[in-house]
């Protein structure tokens, strides 16, 4: 999970909702939590609860209006204190675009982003296929407004203003294909969206999924150095999926409650360059000698299994749902949020390695600090991969950079 610390006030054991603060069919006991931030006291994950959230023996809400439980909580409140201040109904005021919108990532990952209630826009754009995909979102009730775009003459007009910039286009990984195969094919794709966007937006948040991740995060740094409008600090390589797989497989293994399970994820974003810090977990935990082993191998090897699993696609779902979660906590930075943390693929100093993804603390302009001290104190079996990730990381590194810079040339 994304780290945060709001202050809270527990309002009773539980709550009933009664007709004066809006009435429900079958009331139920719910445990109450208020909690009271500038803006979005936490992140749950999927998205962001802005001030409520509910504790009950059924799933969240069950058949029971949201809309109604937010009236109850609000009335309940005013009549606990007239001083307190707390926002039910954050400000939508950030531009989202999702380049590659109409793919398996980008279709699942415009839902999520557009139930956010930051987002005041978002821009849908690709090469074909988007307008359906515009159409049918933009019927959720939700603040943004969803507008389309098509084709490589209307993708300056997408990227118009935007805040935020998220890169899922690109081919998937097939059964058989490696994250190196798929190089030649999305450096280009990389390249040329990266281009637009230091053309349009240059002072956006960058957001790359597209992969082999620990190349074109490389890639869109060239391109954006040789535009001229390079910010180290606001391009970001999606690593979020790493860390989601690792709470989610160490919670099951421990049977821990997810939601307080956090494993940091650093390195890189394929195969061995991926090393989740099992000894850095929280809360904290022991693991055998092969649990440590087992645990590491699945996570690194997760993206394989899905591929397997599916006989023909890649992790399309898990891979929304990581990335919506790293650009609600983007939106939560922009928004004054000051107690945001995310793993992240970044420009580093904490290795001798050039790009590196740790954990990073986000604010308004982007990364505001690198956590160096995940990679203190390892044990060592983490030294000891860590040691070893670094020359298969390095190459991807360099053959990013190789490519943009002989792109260069060439043009």
């Amino acid at each position: 999970m994304a780290l945060t610390s709001a202050p809270t006030l527990s309002i009773g054991s539980t709550l009933s909702f009664g007709h004066k603060c809006g009435s429900l069919a079958q009331p139920k006991p719910f445990g109450v939590r208020l909690a009271f931030h500038a803006s979005l006291a936490s992140f749950s994950g999927l998205k962001a609860t802005t001030s409520v959230s509910c504790e009950a023996d059924s799933s969240f809400l069950g058949k029971e209006s949201g809309v109604a439980l937010q009236n109850s909580v609000a009335c309940k409140a005013q009549k606990q204190s007239q001083r307190l201040q707390y926002h039910l109904q954050p400000q939508a005021s950030f531009k989202v675009a999702i380049l590659g919108a109409a793919g398996g990532i980008g279709q699942p990952l415009s839902l999520l982003i557009k139930m956010s209630p930051l987002v005041s826009a978002l821009h849908l754009y690709d090469i074909a296929n988007v307008k359906g995909v515009a159409a049918d979102l933009s019927h959720c009730n939700t603040p943004s407004q969803v507008l389309d775009f098509t084709g490589a003459s209307e993708l300056p007009n997408s990227l118009k203003g935007v805040n935020v910039v998220v890169i899922p286009a690109g081919v998937p990984r097939k059964p058989g294909m490696t994250r190196d195969d798929l190089f030649n094919i999305n450096a280009n794709i990389v390249k040329s969206l990266v281009e637009a966007v230091a053309d349009n937006c240059p002072d956006a948040f960058i957001h790359i999924i597209s992969n082999p991740v620990n190349s074109t995060v490389p890639i869109a740094a060239e391109v954006l150095k040789q535009k001229g409008v390079y910010d180290p600090k606001k391009l970001f390589g999606i690593t979020t999926l790493d860390v989601v797989r690792a709470n989610t497989f160490v919670a099951q293994k421990k049977n821990l409650k997810l939601i307080d399970v956090d494993v940091p994820v650093v390195g890189g974003h394929a195969g061995i360059t991926i090393l989740p810090l099992l000894s850095k977990t929280r809360p904290s935990v022991s693991f055998t000698d092969a649990e440590v082993e087992d645990l590491t191998v699945r996570i690194q090897n997760a993206g394989t299994e899905v591929v397997e699993a599916t006989g023909a696609g890649s992790s399309t779902l898990s891979m929304a749902y990581a990335a919506a979660r790293f650009v609600e906590s983007s939106l939560r930075a922009l928004d004054g949020d000051g107690d945001v943390y995310e793993c992240s693929f970044v420009q580093s100093d904490l290795t001798e390695l050039p790009f590196f993804a740790s954990r990073v603390k986000l604010g308004r302009k982007g990364i505001e600090a690198l956590i160096p001290s995940d990679l203190q104190g390892l044990t060592e079996y983490e030294q000891k991969a860590l040691d070893a990730l670094k020359p298969e990381l390095k190459a991807s590194i360099e053959k990013g950079i190789a490519f943009a810079q002989k792109q260069a040339v060439a043009a």
